[in-house]
């Protein structure tokens, strides 16, 4: 594995992201959820598996990830504005794209908008209402503030940390996205503090955990993209995810045209959690049209 640094450019700042890149064959662009605790080292795992017959490109979304994050108002735009860099640039027209929680509602966007840009997407534990909003049902005017409360220099950090500190993010992490609460052991739960840590960490994080990085504002519209984006899809979740997230991913794989593989187990972060069932599940669906030499047909 390779790991080199992408510069964006936004709001007339520059921003810089670290991708890793393995393997040979045809492209596989795999995003990363959006999440507190999330960055591309979580698509590692499956990535190793998957290198087997192509080359992954794991890169980590702006505000998110292992490096310096500016503080700037993000935005939907902004992601969706971000991810058509990546793909006009750093890895055009990929054979797949691989895309985990929050990441499917803007594959599956720019899938719609830019015909031919994306051969075909995965969508894994697929998401598109932060995690306030679904406790809510429904997103309320007081978020918006209470993701703006975090901005300020002094009172700010001190907000964040009341959502990153270590015992509530065990606790949802254990609620909703591993399974076995050993798999985050010591060491992964030190790595995953320490991505909430980072500078300037908690201005997209609250706006993630409030709705504001919410690509779409129902389950309808959700339902209506993936109707539209005019490419393969394969949606693979756990059996064991919590009830709501179950019924939006149970929603989505009835569509006619999408594949789905639902694994016995299984949360949000099954594709770190459970890497080889996850890759036996995707990695049928990405052979297709693959021929013997590993290039796409």
């Amino acid at each position: 594995m390779h790991t080199s640094s992408l510069t964006w450019t936004w709001d007339d700042r520059r921003i810089e992201l670290g991708f890793d890149t393995g393997g040979t064959g045809p492209a596989v662009l795999m995003l990363p959820a959006l999440s507190s605790i999330s960055t591309r080292h979580e698509m590692a795992p499956l990535a190793s598996r998957l290198r087997e017959r192509f080359r992954t490109i794991a890169i980590d979304w702006p505000g998110f990830g292992d490096r310096p994050r500016p503080p700037l108002d993000w935005t939907p735009d902004a992601y969706a504005a971000f991810l058509a860099f990546v793909l006009e640039t750093a890895t055009p027209a990929p054979h797949a794209v691989v895309a985990a929680g929050h990441a499917a509602g803007y594959g599956l966007a720019h899938a719609g908008a830019y015909p031919g840009s994306v051969t075909r997407l995965v969508l894994v534990s697929p998401t598109w209402r932060g995690p306030l909003p679904t406790m809510m049902n429904g997103r309320r005017p007081a978020f918006a503030r209470l993701a703006r409360a975090a901005d300020p220099p002094v009172i700010g950090p001190l907000i964040y940390g009341l959502n990153v500190n270590r015992f509530v993010v065990r606790m949802m992490a254990n609620g909703h996205v591993y399974s076995d609460p050993r798999w985050l052991t010591k060491e992964r739960m030190d790595g995953k503090l320490a991505v909430t840590r980072a500078r300037g960490a908690r201005f997209a994080s609250t706006r993630f955990v409030t709705g504001m990085l919410d690509p779409l504002p129902t389950r309808e519209s959700f339902l209506d993209l993936a109707r539209r984006a005019g490419v393969p899809i394969l949606v693979v979740y756990g059996a064991q995810s919590t009830r709501k997230s179950l019924a939006e991913m149970d929603a989505l794989a009835a569509l006619p045209g999408v594949r789905s593989a639902r694994l016995t187990a299984g949360k949000l972060g099954v594709h770190e959690e459970y890497p080889d069932a996850t890759a036996d599940a995707i990695m049928p669906f990405l052979s297709v049209d693959i021929n013997a030499a590993g290039q796409r047909t």
